[in-house]
């Protein structure tokens, strides 16, 4: 993040925002799907986050802050997205594996494919801290700040989000039918 862009985009310089927003976008969609698990929601919530970014851009008072302010438009913007998309159905993406190893490639593929699963099961702000902490890998006053909450709060809600993804990830693994039998 350059300091200078930021202070000339507080000044209404589109330019520099657009060079910002243009640095910060993969990383902003990257947050975005990981607490949404949709790509065409990822990128509705990116987009808001950049559009409130550029209409309160004037409210940034610490240029070092930004990328924390843009992160926290960006869980918040992704919580509206899944409030809006509650009740749509969910699509299945299958990805393309090399299969050197057949076995560990089916190995590696059934536990991200349960991971998947367990992390579906989770509300969108036990995934937001999850992703805050793990993905971004902020400390916990960082991630705090970027949620909106205090330390406090940050850690036992880490806790629960934990907690409910290990209950997940035990709960699909006793549910028949979900796992795949692999051939010796």
């Amino acid at each position: 993040m350059d300091r200078g862009l930021v202070e000339q985009a507080v000044q209404g310089d589109r330019d520099a925002f657009v060079a910002l927003a243009g640095a910060a976008y993969n990383r902003l969609i990257g947050i975005a799907r990981l607490i949404l698990r949709d790509e065409d929601a990822a990128a509705d919530a990116a987009q808001e986050a950049l559009t409130s970014a550029w209409l309160h851009i004037r409210s940034v008072r610490d240029p070092d802050r930004f990328d924390a302010w843009l992160n926290r438009l960006t869980v918040h913007a992704s919580y509206r997205e899944a409030r809006r998309r509650r009740h749509r159905v969910i699509e299945v993406q299958v990805m393309n594996v090399d299969l050197a190893d057949a076995r560990d490639a089916v190995a590696a593929v059934d536990a991200r494919d349960q991971l998947e699963r367990a992390f579906r099961r989770l509300q969108p702000q036990q995934r937001a801290v999850l992703v805050v902490h793990h993905f971004l890998q902020l400390s916990d006053i960082e991630a705090a700040a970027v949620l909106g909450v205090p330390v406090g709060t940050l850690k036992s809600r880490l806790s629960r989000a934990t907690q409910a993804l290990r209950a997940a990830l035990e709960a699909d693994g006793r549910t028949p039918g979900l796992a795949a039998e692999v051939p010796a």
